[in-house]
């Protein structure tokens, strides 16, 4: 198995519009982060984490339009859903690709997205099928066994997403003790971690590194970064050596 980080930047990306901070005017590629997604291979199938805003010009890095099994969706907010419409190429490969999340953020991309999932859908638009998950009842797609977990973005509740021996969380904040047991003994931890001071809705980074040492999980990969966490290579060496901060176009072998 194999994931790509996509991108790695919180919900306005990095370079922030206007911010002249170190951060943002960066000359190193690892400090330019497009909005957080993934996409996980195995055995000659894909998965799609979280089509964002920055979709097309992320898919453009690859050397050829994967092959998707389908796509989850952890939960409805614009920086992990606003890249919709950019999965139209795919349309030439499968014509009707499916869409993973819960039954609310089914409910929602409903509301936003009429032209794809109304009853009269337009005809230029792209050919997706919404599919409900629930929590803790996994299922297949392809040569994946997919396990969503529950967590807290704040109070909202969000899924992450437990793929074999991969776990990829983003956006949260609180992490149940239920969602926690169903982690333990995975083999790579991808986690959130915004910045260094607290944040009300996602995990500041002594949080993440405090939550990342309770696993255990020798393999931990930071994600969903603000400019607020400073530089890619100073907050590196602020890390245990088994937790790293991705960036965009990072590959891992799991």
């Amino acid at each position: 198995m194999k994931i790509r980080f996509l991108g790695t930047g919180t919900s306005q990306g990095i370079p922030l519009l206007a911010c002249t901070c170190p951060v943002c005017r960066s000359q190193n590629p690892k400090d330019s982060r497009l909005r957080t997604s993934a996409l996980i291979e195995h055995k000659g199938d894909y998965l799609l984490i979280d089509p964002g805003p920055d979709l097309r010009q992320q898919l453009l890095q690859l050397a050829s339009l994967p092959q998707l099994s389908g796509i989850l969706i952890t939960h409805e907010h614009g920086d992990h859903t606003a890249g919709l419409d950019d999965l139209r190429p795919f349309n030439v490969i499968n014509p009707s690709l499916s869409l993973y999340a819960e039954d609310r953020v089914c409910q929602d991309l409903q509301q936003r997205f009429g032209y794809i999932f109304g009853d009269k859908p337009y005809k230029g638009g792209p050919k997706l099928s919404l599919k409900t998950v629930k929590v803790e009842q996994a299922f297949t797609l392809g040569n994946f066994e997919i396990l969503p977990l529950r967590i807290f973005h704040g109070e909202l509740p969000i899924l992450a997403y437990k793929i074999g021996p991969l776990v990829y969380i983003t956006d949260a904040k609180q992490i149940p003790p239920s969602s926690f047991e169903s982690i333990l003994e995975s083999e790579v931890l991808v986690l959130n971690a915004l910045r260094k001071s607290v944040h009300p809705t996602h995990l500041s980074l002594d949080e993440a590194v405090e939550f990342a040492e309770k696993t255990k999980i020798k393999k931990v990969y930071l994600t969903h970064l603000s400019h607020q966490m400073g530089l890619h290579d100073e907050a590196s060496t602020l890390l245990p050596e088994n937790i790293k901060i991705a960036y965009d176009g990072l590959e891992v072998e799991i």
